[in-house]
């Protein structure tokens, strides 16, 4: 052992077992405050460290627990003659001279081996933070501009509540290159948390910047815009708001209705699997063909289908009157210049209770032995290819597709799809879904500008450039419905774009998802039949990609269970919930029952960070974020007791009656 670490000696090992070790201080001290040779050290809080010589290794061990015997025989206990011991569980190795550190105990330490206060030094090896800054390179690994520009390797997010001083840092590379999750209880500082972060992120001072970062926050309380402003305004980074209210106001984030794939229609108009799905595809493939070039097409499988409906009831079985009234039904809602009640009217009419024209029906419609007429031979449906069509339009394309299976015998089809029908013709009509509605003469079909605004990408010399590096999509003003199908076609487009990248993994985007819970619950909720589907493949898949999640939540019990077993790193505040510290128990298991014990009494803006990002579990004092996000905790006090006639906090304004749910108390 050197005369260093001599000097720094608080005491013996008087008892080792596999996973536990007792250590007796040194006598002659009535507290458990060393003055060493480089500082005052306060050696026995709860989650500090001590370090035991073993050849030529530290062993590195936290404290779990304090306690104090009495050395006489008398009443009271006597402070300075005490025996003062710590509980301590190894947790690591340390090199002695320089190495890393590395989770087990390889070597035991013997009895009456010292116990040694840990210095900065030594932690910021424990936590493997050192440098925190490194040269920048260029795009293909060679010099920079400028050469001297330097980059971050750590970012500090918090200072130790444990080591006095010690600023508790995450390795970047780590942190941000997998899946994390921010928990914590309402009010225990998760906003104020994340807007730390990527204020410290992007608050570098120096070239170069984190110009290539994109992090799209899918806000739904609306509160990280005023936490950027300020980083916005330097000019270095820049921020983007998109405000989804609902309505198609020209200043407002839409999304076309044809970017949704097969599954989100299915999701929006909640259609089940066994029956309405099969009608649904079908319909989108033919509301492909509701377009001014494919008109010809269209109204040959109008004709294709109306010909087959009708020849399906002239060959069953039903009486002819009864042929005719279901003939003419169908030909009074859907109907072409070719086939009407006015062009096989005659052919189909009964007379004295006889079709006496049957034949010329079938030949009309399906012509001599079957060639000819309007049917189609080895007749298609088109699939549906994201092509624009008018939102309007997909009703009548429903009715053609339920017409089809009609023709093929299945009667009761419409009565199935019923609900479905009925949903569509509700989102005709709600307001809030304006900003779905689009008509195919006026927007484009590529995705490519959309995808764009939504990465902070500005087209420019024949590419792209960053413009933005957060873009926050502000859904306060939406119910949940939409934010889970708004969140889920967001994540799918960009999870699809990096999936085809090529080369892949070189445009690293992170999804901020605030309030996951409510669209990647654990359960379907009553909006969505699996609309965290997409938020589990890319928890799963993402990482290969470049997609990374940051998922902040006050109820981890709720949350899926394949998004956060997919975490690598997490940042815990306060948890009172027993079924979510049960759920935090299970993501750490490497965590003493010490550490987990102390979330529930975890101060606002306190944290414990775990991970792939620090080598050990830290309990730290978040750094403060400035300004903070729109997430104040209302002033009780300040604002029930005021003077008379003051102005009310609170504007009203006149709910259109469309607004309105059916059922809803317009006044809760």
């Amino acid at each position: 052992m050197t005369t260093d670490d001599r000097r720094r000696a608080i005491g013996s090992v008087v008892a080792v077992a596999a996973d536990r070790f007792v250590i007796e201080m040194h006598g002659g001290t009535d507290s458990f405050t060393v003055v060493g040779f480089d500082d005052v050290h306060y050696v026995a809080r709860l989650g500090s460290f001590v370090m035991i010589p073993a050849q030529s290794e530290y062993v590195v061990a936290e404290i779990v627990g304090l306690r104090e015997r009495d050395a006489g025989g008398g009443g009271e206990i006597d402070k300075a003659g005490s025996a003062k011991f710590l509980d301590v569980v190894p947790v690591g190795m340390l090199p002695v001279e320089g190495g890393r550190f590395r989770f087990g105990v390889s070597v035991f330490p013997s009895l009456y081996a010292d116990a040694l206060y840990a210095l900065d030094k030594e932690l910021d090896r424990i936590f493997d933070t050192s440098p925190a800054w490194e040269k920048s390179s260029g795009p293909d690994g060679g010099d920079c501009v400028p050469v001297e520009a330097t980059r971050l390797r750590i970012l500090e997010i918090g200072r130790s509540v444990v080591f006095e001083d010690y600023k508790v840092k995450v390795r970047i590379d780590e942190f941000f290159g997998g899946h994390a999750a921010v928990l914590g209880n309402t009010g225990s500082g998760k906003s104020c948390t994340v807007a730390s972060i990527l204020q410290e992120l992007f608050e570098k001072p120096e070239e170069h910047h984190a110009r290539g970062a994109t992090f799209v926050v899918l806000d739904v309380n609306g509160e990280y815009h005023q936490a950027f402003g300020e980083i916005a305004n330097g000019g270095v980074i820049g921020v983007d708001r998109l405000i989804l209210d609902g309505t198609a106001a020209a200043d407002r984030f839409r999304i076309p209705h044809w970017f949704l794939d097969l599954s989100e229609w299915e999701l929006l108009l909640q259609a089940s699997e066994r029956t309405q799905v099969p009608i649904l595809r079908m319909a989108l493939g033919l509301a492909t063909l509701f377009g001014g070039a494919a008109d010809q097409q269209l109204n040959e499988i109008r004709n294709h289908i109306l010909a087959k409906c009708i020849t399906q009831i002239l060959s069953d079985e039903s009486p002819p009157g009864a042929k005719e009234t279901r003939i003419l039904g169908i030909l009074q809602r859907f109907r072409t210049a070719e086939i009407s009640s006015v062009t096989i009217g005659d052919k189909i009419a009964v007379s004295y209770g006889n079709m006496d024209h049957i034949e010329d029906a079938f030949d009309y419609l399906v012509g001599d032995d079957g060639q000819g007429g309007y049917t189609i031979a080895d007749f298609k449906l088109p699939d549906y290819s994201n092509s624009p069509f008018d939102f309007e339009s997909l009703g009548d394309a429903i009715d053609l597709a339920l017409l089809y299976e009609e023709a093929h015998g299945n009667r009761q089809i419409r009565d199935y799809c019923s609900q479905m029908v009925t949903r569509f013709k509700a989102l005709l009509e709600r307001q809030d879904y304006a900003f779905l509605r689009h008509s195919a003469a006026d927007a484009a079909k590529d995705t490519a500008p959309f995808l764009a605004r939504l990465l902070g990408l500005s087209a420019m010399h024949g590419g792209h450039v960053k413009a933005s590096q957060v873009v926050i999509i502000d859904m306060n003003a939406v119910e949940d419905e939409v934010v889970e199908l708004v969140s889920a076609v967001v994540a799918r487009m960009i999870f699809r774009l990096l999936r085809r990248a090529d080369p892949r993994s070189r445009f690293p985007v992170h999804l901020l998802l605030e309030e996951a819970h409510r669209y990647i619950s654990s359960t379907p909720s009553r909006y969505a039949l699996d609309a965290g589907r997409v938020f589990e493949r890319i928890a799963k898949e993402g990482r290969k990609y470049g997609l990374f999640l940051m998922v902040a939540s006050q109820r981890p019990s709720e949350l899926s269970k394949t998004v956060l077993s997919q975490c690598s790193n997490f940042v815990v505040h306060r948890i009172q919930n027993p079924d979510d510290l049960s759920q935090i128990r299970q993501m750490s298991p490497s965590i003493s029952e010490g550490v987990l014990r102390r979330l529930p009494t975890l101060p606002k803006q306190h944290a414990l960070v775990f991970g792939n990002s620090v080598n050990l579990p830290t309990t730290f004092k978040v750094r403060s974020a400035r300004p903070l996000p729109a997430s104040d905790d209302a002033k009780i006090v300040d604002l029930w007791f005021q003077e008379a006639g003051r102005r009310a906090g609170i504007k009203l304004a006149a709910t259109p009656a469309a607004l309105i749910d059916p059922g809803e108390d317009p006044l809760a």
